[in-house]
């Protein structure tokens, strides 16, 4: 693909709830700062062709068409196109994909992500039929992720014990991530708040080992969808905390801007799968293979992975069944630690993989996303830069 990432940067993840540490903001200001950053760093993101943002909770706050109110909101260009896309949690890189097919061997840029404030508009909050319609046949009814992944445990055979360990790995390097302020390098500091606060230093084996299932009281509410009794294993240890945050990369169809600029990295492939809306959280991994397929490596040739931490059964699913060195695989944490703010992580998560790469100098590296009734995402890319 001729298209290359020139920047891509980030906000912190705050806590959703009233006192985080973003919650006070507007999305489309979480938005403005990212775009000023960019500025900050040498580029001029407001003079781009057009603005491309994922964000699933497109009502109040984040309604109105999100991506047109933080164009209006940060400046730029009014010829600009600029439109809000619902992909559920793999979102923020399929806006990201989307634009990078937009311009592709073309002499312009465009600004993709995503924004999801989730102290201002709750998960579920757009109330949609569907999530509650009995007229689609039992396997395609919407089951909450909570669930989906309890069920995908259950089905997978993976034990309570493996689903700890992964988290307890998430929190530790984390926590040990903040030592290496290379690791952040993209991250953007959002007034007084500078890190991922839904991190936990006190976890421990012993503390999650302690924690009782949570959520096998929400199951009543979807047995029909569940066709029959699950064993509950995820506790709220192994599930990303819901958060606010922001995700913004700029693509262009060049390997340096107008001002000569190298890009930091170049697009080699970007895949989407649908998937078994049963097998909710597997969809990903579908994508991950077909963009790996298309830029001709495989998972050995990854010096860095970022895979969407969406519950801890996918990434268990993802270390039994691939070979893949783990010591490459979300190295500065995961979601279950930092937080899922859901329409924004994808593009999170590819800020994450460039600072990653710089800091090890690696060469490829892959981000791969999954979300509810069986969507999924993926990208390569080539570190060009540094």
């Amino acid at each position: 693909m001729q298209a290359w990432i020139h920047d891509a940067v980030r906000t912190p993840r705050g806590k959703a709830r009233p006192d985080g540490g973003l919650a006070a903001h507007s999305p489309q200001e979480l938005v403005g700062r990212l775009v000023a950053a960019l500025e900050t760093r040498g580029h001029e993101p407001r003079s781009v062709g057009g603005l491309v943002l994922g964000c699933v909770g497109q009502i109040g706050d984040q309604g109105g068409n999100i991506a047109l109110v933080s164009k209006l909101h940060a400046g730029i260009d009014e010829r600009a196109s600029a439109f809000t896309l619902n992909n559920y949690c793999v979102s923020g890189l399929t806006a990201i994909g989307h634009a990078a097919l937009r311009v592709a061997g073309r002499p312009t840029a465009a600004l993709a992500g995503g924004v999801e404030m989730m102290s201002r508009v709750p998960f579920m909050a757009d109330r949609a039929t569907y999530y509650s319609d009995a007229s689609f046949p039992t396997r395609s009814r919407y089951v909450p992720v909570v669930l989906a992944a309890d069920r995908l445990a259950d089905e997978q055979g993976i034990a309570r014990t493996e689903l700890d360990r992964l988290a307890l790995l998430s929190q530790q390097r984390a926590v040990a991530a903040e030592a290496v302020p290379a690791l952040a390098a993209s991250r953007i500091a959002i007034d007084g708040l500078a890190i991922d606060e839904c991190v936990r230093p006190q976890t421990t084996a012993e503390s999650l080992a302690a924690m009782a299932p949570g959520f096998a009281a929400l199951a009543a509410q979807y047995a029909d969808a569940l066709e029959g009794p699950i064993d509950h294993r995820h506790t709220i240890a192994h599930a990303p905390p819901v958060c606010d945050g922001a995700g913004l990369a700029l693509v262009g169809g060049t390997p340096a801007d107008g001002a000569g600029r190298k890009a930091r990295a170049r697009i080699l492939a970007y895949a989407e799968s649908g998937g078994d809306p049963r097998a909710s959280l597997l969809a990903g991994l579908a994508a991950m293979q077909a963009a790996l397929a298309e830029a001709g490596l495989t998972l050995g040739d990854m010096d860095r992975i970022e895979f969407m931490e969406s519950f801890a059964v996918t990434m268990a699913i993802f270390l039994r069944d691939h070979a893949v060195d783990l010591g490459r695989v979300n190295v500065g944490g995961g979601h279950m630690a930092k937080g899922h703010p859901m329409g924004a992580s994808g593009a999170i998560l590819l800020s994450s993989l460039l600072d990653a790469l710089d800091v090890c100098g690696g060469r490829f590296g892959l981000v791969a996303c999954t979300g509810a009734s069986g969507v999924g995402a993926a990208m390569v890319v080539e570190r060009v830069g540094g």
